[in-house]
């Protein structure tokens, strides 16, 4: 995979649901069903939109999974979820959370009301550089990079500017269709 660049098979920023800070959690919602349907001609959906500040740059992405956190604010008290996760927690731990932190207790439907309201740029949060990659670096070291950060994607910059998204979902389709090319 050496020869191909992480610019050769990223989605460009044109090609991808990108929103406002000032958007509602619904809005976004809306823009992630939206780019599905209106851009993704590779089969795989888009499971993030991206969200740019006052200024049009892109100040992060928010994930479906992001969204889902953000329906229960009570997730903030608990600390860094990425952190946690790594740990390898019990199913008996996890299930005790949800009654020590009182979460999920109200219905989901009225959690979802609050996506009417909630900004979009309250819940985003800024990369980290290991979420980041240069659209003139090549596919193996974005592979290790998604692999070593157990990363959905990565945001493509050039010039400092984040200029497209690179899917794990992509990477995968690319390392299989060299796979079935195989002789063997």
């Amino acid at each position: 995979m050496e020869a191909m660049k992480v610019k050769d098979l990223m989605v460009p920023l044109d090609e991808y649901a990108v929103i406002s800070e000032d958007a509602t959690l619904f809005e976004a919602v809306c823009a992630l069903e939206e780019s599905r349907l209106k851009y993704d001609t590779r089969g795989y959906r888009h499971r993030a939109v991206l969200v740019k500040d006052a200024k049009g740059a892109i100040m992060g992405k928010l994930s479906q999974w992001d969204v889902l956190r953000s329906l229960e604010p009570k997730y903030s008290q608990i600390g860094d979820l990425k952190k946690l996760s790594g740990f390898g927690l019990s199913a008996e731990f996890l299930h005790s959370m949800i009654d020590r932190f009182e979460l999920w207790k109200r219905p989901l439907d009225d959690l979802c009301r609050k996506a009417l309201d909630l900004r979009v740029g309250g819940i985003v949060s800024s990369p980290e550089e290991a979420e980041m990659i240069d659209a003139d670096a090549s596919l193996n070291q974005a592979v290790h990079q998604l692999i070593m950060g157990r990363h959905q994607s990565l945001l493509v910059k050039a010039d400092e500017q984040v200029v497209g998204i690179l899917r794990l979902s992509d990477v995968f389709g690319e390392v299989a269709a060299r796979m079935r090319s195989c002789k063997r």
